[in-house]
């Protein structure tokens, strides 16, 4: 099946899924999280499949949501649609293992896609970071207490408060990543 926003590959019991917007960063948008949950939906259903795994690029695993698409809706528009909320819930249920494979930014609600997946690798490249501080807004997608919960709460204000970015080896070391 081909997606706008997805590279899908199912081998040898594993379902790939690369987030597929480079000239965005991978930046999630409601296309983009829509094809997400419908394919990892399917993926949790498809017996031939034992493990997902969750990707971008080497530059960006996700660099947060998409503030282009964000800036169009009103904090109305935002909270009556639930922006991700139905796509989130999805993702939360799946029951086959998840694995986020992270090279370069997670950022935002990159971030927390990742912290969603069972456990997290990142390459040395890997930079992790709630930027929303510098954008006048709090982290969506359950950031703030997924953070809390990975690297304790002193680290998760300081990258809260701060907007800033933790490389790999601190994110191994503080607990957020497993290698």
């Amino acid at each position: 099946m081909n997606y706008k926003t997805l590279i899908v590959e199912i081998a040898n019991n594993v379902a790939l899924i690369r987030l597929n917007r480079p000239e965005a960063l991978n930046a999630l948008n409601s296309i983009l999280m829509a094809e997400l949950a419908a394919v990892m939906t399917a993926a949790d259903g498809d017996d031939q499949v034992r493990c997902i795994v969750l990707t971008g690029s080497d530059k960006a695993f996700a660099a947060g949501a998409d503030v282009r698409e964000m800036a169009e809706k009103t904090f109305a528009d935002v909270f009556i649609d639930d922006l991700f909320g139905p796509e989130i819930e999805a993702i939360l249920r799946i029951r086959k293992p998840i694995i986020a494979a992270v090279s370069g930014f997670a950022l935002g609600g990159g971030c927390e896609l990742a912290m969603m997946c069972d456990f997290i690798i990142a390459s040395d490249s890997a930079k992790f970071g709630q930027p929303e501080i510098n954008l006048g807004i709090v982290a969506g997608m359950g950031g703030t207490q997924r953070l809390t919960r990975f690297v304790g709460k002193s680290k998760s204000m300081d990258m809260h408060l701060t907007g800033r970015f933790m490389e790999a080896a601190e994110a191994e070391r503080c607990g957020l990543v497993s290698r």
